[in-house]
C-alpha cells in the first residue's frame, strides 16, 4: 500500500544515508522502525523486576534513611 508521509529534510537525509550504509532501502528501514515501535507499544508499561533479597531491612547500626552512614559504608576503604 502506498502512503505519503512528510519528514523533515534532515531526518530524510539521515534515513537515506543509514539505509544505504546498511545496504537496504529506505522503505525497509521505515518498515523495520515502525514494526519495532508497534511491538514496543504492545508490550505495555515497563515493570521493574523485583531484585530484592531476603532480610529484615538495613544492617545493625544503620537506620533507614540515614544517608550519611549509608554513604560512609558504601565508600569505606575506597578513598571517598
Amino acid at each position: 500500500m502506498k502512503t505519503t508521509v512528510d519528514l523533515s529534510d534532515d531526518l530524510l537525509t539521515r534515513a537515506k544515508r543509514l539505509a544505504a550504509s546498511r545496504g537496504t532501502t529506505l522503505r525497509d528501514l521505515i518498515e523495520t522502525g515502525l514494526r519495532r515501535e508497534l511491538e514496543n507499544a504492545n508490550r505495555g508499561n515497563f515493570v521493574l523486576v523485583d531484585a530484592s533479597f531476603g532480610g529484615s531491612g538495613t544492617q545493625a547500626g544503620v537506620d533507614e534513611g540515614d544517608w550519611e552512614t549509608i554513604r560512609d559504608l558504601i565508600y569505606a576503604g575506597r578513598g571517598g
